[in-house]
């Protein structure tokens, strides 16, 4: 008996994957990840063009953008995804569906992104300068786990993907415009954790980064909470 639960539970989870696959790798997602490519290529190519010396601080500020735009599509248009395919109402019929299905999401989308981050990673080592892969990997994980549950609870309240696009792209130009001023805080969301600024300690700029990254830890499980938690309002979404 135990056997035959452990193994449709397999089945279910694998199933799950797979669904949330196609829904990840859909629609538009492909050109969100040529652009990425494009942006990184173009920026790195101009930069060494000009004579620039590429470094590890170098590598991490053009990947924030690409990351960025790997992050965007499946966060913003998922839920619009699943209304258009009518899969939304089956999902409301599962027993704690948010944890079945769009935690897994959240999780799929999370870890494809980190290893495209690391392939976008391994292509500067190569073209550019040798970097630590997981290192910056790891270190633009932190903007896109925030911008990307950020997005997912914007997807819950709008349940409209292009309205989430817009207000997305309207808080992106906005952080960006604030990011010089809050260059040397631990709010500011692009934070180059690599970049230390001059006439500051280092182990004062070590503090800033740490506070920084719990800041958008705790930021995006609010977000990831909150945006579940709308998720198990049904009469707004059928």
């Amino acid at each position: 008996m135990n056997r035959l639960k452990l193994k449709n539970t397999i089945n279910l989870i694998r199933k799950m994957i797979q669904y949330n696959f196609r829904i990840i790798f859909g629609g538009r997602f492909i050109w969100f990840l040529l652009a990425a490519f494009a942006f990184f290529a173009f920026v790195a190519i101009t930069a060494v063009w000009n004579g620039e010396v590429p470094d590890e601080e170098f590598v991490y500020g053009i990947l924030i953008f690409p990351a960025m735009l790997l992050i965007f599509y499946p966060m913003t248009f998922g839920i619009q995804n699943d209304l258009d395919a009518g899969i939304l109402e089956i999902l409301f019929g599962i027993p704690d569906y948010r944890y079945k299905v769009w935690l897994v999401r959240l999780v799929l989308v999370f870890v494809l992104v980190f290893l495209l981050l690391l392939a976008f990673a391994g292509v500067s080592s190569i073209f550019l300068t040798p970097v630590n892969l997981v290192e910056i990997a790891r270190q633009l994980m932190f903007p896109v786990l925030f911008l990307g549950s950020l997005a997912f609870m914007f997807s819950t309240i709008i349940k409209n993907g292009n309205g989430t696009a817009v207000v997305m792209v309207i808080l992106g130009v906005v952080l960006l415009i604030f990011s010089d001023a809050l260059q040397r805080t631990y709010w500011n969301v692009f934070l180059n954790p690599l970049s230390v600024p001059r006439n500051m300690n280092e182990v004062v700029w070590e503090g800033i980064v740490l506070k920084n990254r719990i800041f958008l830890i705790v930021g995006t499980l609010l977000f990831t909470l909150y945006g579940l938690f709308n998720l198990q309002k049904r009469e707004k979404f059928i």
